[in-house]
């Protein structure tokens, strides 16, 4: 038969996961993402791989860029897919017209792909429900560029690899990365100029046929980031039940697809971290790991210090203005060679720039302490910490003014450096863009915090420094209430950043709530943003947006000029309750299971900021990862903000307060964990709280108030 002119390929090139225009980042918000680190798939939502984006992936480079099925002669209608999990997915289609005697379809093809480090499996089943015997061709078509990761997000279009004849499939290599496709049983016929393999398929009534495709991708000098063991499971998964099952189930969807986002340090295997997420961050980010490892220490504290060695292993030692390294920095990102974006931009395999990973490193330190990280464990990097106390000291303050700033010395990195790190993202209310050296007002609070955190560590292990450190911390303080604070006609607030000029740059945005509950700010100032932050401009009923819509420049597709980001929202419900304002928190916190609800439970990075005035639904930012660290990780934050729980063990409290979880009642988490024992707290309709701690901690039973 001609298969060139009767096939019927699903593939539809008119979804968000089917070609891009070529320089154009591809669109990813209809995809299927399926994932186990290093490696993942993306999909259409059919199962098809054959789009811009799509594709299987290890370790930063793409192995297969095209698997298709089709069947000659024959047209195949997509029914259901959906991914299982975070490692597996299924489709259904109906192969239309075959074997039918009624309108009801009688042939199906059954799709099921399964994803572990450095292997995709595929298994194709055609199942005959009809009363004839049927035959047809089956026709799988693979095929890759072998592209390294930033050229596919680029929109590059990278020239296909003409593919080798293997035992019983197709072979693909370039440089140190192999790729291998096998299938069982073999195909009647295999063409590697075309890239096929052909079934001929014979099937009785009642019958079926299987086979099973697997991929195999090796990089011959290993992974940059192995995977850990399966059970080796660095925290405890919790059980949420709930009045609300839109929160079980995010939380559910959210523990699912953060094991499989880790990765090992090759140093030292039995230290893990999470990968900031797929497709494009699925390896080593300073910031996103450690924010992931503080918001899951209500799990345990082994993430947090798998996160802390393996980050503090690749501390900066020198100044390096080509990585941005300085001594006592932490990372920015590490990758397995130079990103190679377009002339003007390019990265370093390991780089460092970032103003805001080296105070959250302390911080994380000292709350992993708090919540029960062994001593010898603490005190082994004490050491690390006094390395980047200095770090805010003598380079974060590079002019000595008492801010933590950033510029870009290279010409090609990243020209904004906190966590809104894209180039448009801090601007004035009138929509001029920010000029370097930059101060953010969320890197002041970070930096407030690791002072005054990382003097509570000096002074419990007997090191000198702590008095300095306070007093550093104090003096920050009152410069950001001199040098911040600016207004508008609803009020004084603090701006986004100073820029080169030492000028508040005035716009309103979201980082407000990154102030909240740091201790930089006082009860009135909390006020202030607190009611801020419920304003409809940046509670958008589905989360907190990035910039308020009131400004010039929103855009509610704007990567951080109006869009929402879930951990964005959680850090800030979970200021707003450390700071007293449970209300508050209570609305941003509904706006955030909503979205999940839209999104199947799998947050994403980042979705558009329209907000419930005019959508029901949130509607997808289009090239946004999906799972994603930080966005799975917000939900044990939402959980340790509804439960109002801190700790501190090393002074033996626990301290449970509940005070917006009217929604979710009665609940019952099973499974946290405090001082490496299990935790389990109920709270019931009438808000009596239940709490099974471990021995030796007392438990405090209260009320949100103010701090």
């Amino acid at each position: 038969m001609d298969t060139t002119v009767k096939t019927h390929d699903m593939t539809n090139s008119d979804t968000g996961a089917g070609p891009a225009a070529e320089g154009l980042q591809p669109f990813l918000h209809d995809a299927c993402v399926t994932l186990y680190a290093p490696s993942f798939a993306i999909s259409h939502a059919d199962g098809q791989i054959g789009g811009a984006a799509d594709g299987f992936y290890h370790g930063d480079s793409r192995a297969l860029a095209r698997l298709t099925v089709a069947a000659d002669g024959v047209a195949i209608a997509p029914v259901r897919g959906a991914f299982r999990g975070a490692d597996r997915a299924a489709f259904r289609s109906v192969l239309r017209g075959l074997g039918e005697e009624t309108p009801d379809p009688a042939v199906t093809l059954h799709r099921r792909r399964h994803v572990t480090p450095g292997h995709l499996e595929e298994t194709l089943e055609v199942a005959n429900a009809g009363r004839q015997h049927v035959h047809v061709r089956l026709i799988v078509t693979a095929g890759t560029d072998l592209a390294p990761i930033e050229r596919v997000k680029s929109g590059h279009v990278e020239s296909p690899v003409i593919a080798n004849v293997t035992e019983g499939g197709l072979g693909w290599s370039r440089d140190t990365f192999a790729v291998r496709l096998t299938s069982y049983p073999r195909p009647a016929a295999v063409d590697p100029a075309a890239g096929t393999l052909a079934y001929d398929i014979e099937l009785a009534p009642g019958s079926a046929w299987t086979a099973e495709l697997h991929c195999d991708a090796v990089h011959e000098d290993g992974d940059q980031f192995p995977a850990p063991p399966a059970d080796s499971l660095p925290w405890r998964t919790p059980v949420l039940r709930s009045a609300d099952r839109r929160f079980d189930h995010w939380l559910s969807q959210s523990a699912a697809d953060l094991d499989r986002l880790r990765l090992t340090d090759p140093v030292d295997p039995a230290d893990q971290f999470l990968a900031a997420g797929a497709p494009w961050f699925l390896t080593l980010f300073g910031r996103d790991a450690l924010w992931a490892a503080r918001m899951l220490l209500p799990l345990g504290t082994g993430l947090a210090a798998g996160t802390l060695r393996t980050l503090g292993r690749r501390q900066g030692t020198k100044s390096d203005r080509h990585t941005e390294e300085q001594p006592g920095k932490i990372l920015h990102e590490v990758r397995r060679a130079t990103q190679n974006f377009n002339d003007n931009f390019s990265l370093p395999p390991c780089y460092y720039g970032t103003v805001d990973a080296t105070p959250l490193w302390i911080t994380l330190l000292h709350d992993s302490w708090r919540w029960g990280l062994a001593p010898e464990q603490v005190e082994q990097l004490l050491p690390h910490a006094e390395s980047a106390l200095a770090w805010m000291r003598d380079h974060g303050d590079a002019d000595g003014d008492g801010f933590l700033k950033y510029i870009d010395h290279t010409g090609r990195g990243l020209a904004n450096q906190g966590w809104k790190d894209s180039g448009d993202s801090i601007q004035y209310r009138d929509g001029r863009l920010a000029t370097s050296p930059i101060a953010l007002c969320e890197v002041q609070a970070y930096a407030y915090e690791a002072a005054r955190g990382g003097a509570d560590l000096l002074r419990a292990f007997g090191r000198p420094g702590a008095d300095q450190w306070e007093e550093w911390a104090e003096r920050l303080r009152d410069r950001f209430r001199r040098h911040f604070w600016v207004e508008d006609e609803r009020g004084p607030y603090p701006a986004v950043a100073l820029d080169g000029e030492k000028k508040p740059v005035d716009s309103v945005t979201s980082g407000f709530g990154h102030l909240l509950g740091t201790g930089l700010l006082d009860h009135e100032e909390s006020a202030l943003l607190a009611a801020r932050l419920s304003a409809p401009d940046l509670d958008s009923g589905h989360g907190l947006r990035t910039l308020s819509s009131n400004s010039v420049s929103y855009n509610p597709y704007g990567y951080h000029i109006g869009s929402i980001w879930p951990h964005d929202t959680a850090i800030a419900v979970h200021g707003l309750v450390r700071a007293g304002f449970p209300d508050a928190a209570a609305s941003l916190s509904e706006g955030l299971l909503t979205a999940s609800a839209a999104f199947d439970a799998r947050l994403p990075e980042l979705f558009a900021g329209h907000g419930v005035a005019t959508d029901t639904r949130p509607s997808p930012y289009p090239a946004s990862c999906r799972p994603q660290a930080w966005a799975a990780a917000s939900s044990v934050m939402i959980l340790q903000s509804v439960l109002g729980l801190s700790a501190d063990v090393p002074g033996g409290i626990l301290t449970v307060a509940p005070g917006f979880a009217e929604a979710y009642r009665p609940l019952k988490v099973e499974g946290l964990a405090v001082a490496d024992g299990r935790l389990d707290i109920s709270v019931d309709v009438d808000g009596t709280a239940h709490i099974e701690a471990p021995k030796g901690l007392v438990v405090r039973r209260q009320h949100t108030t103010p701090r």
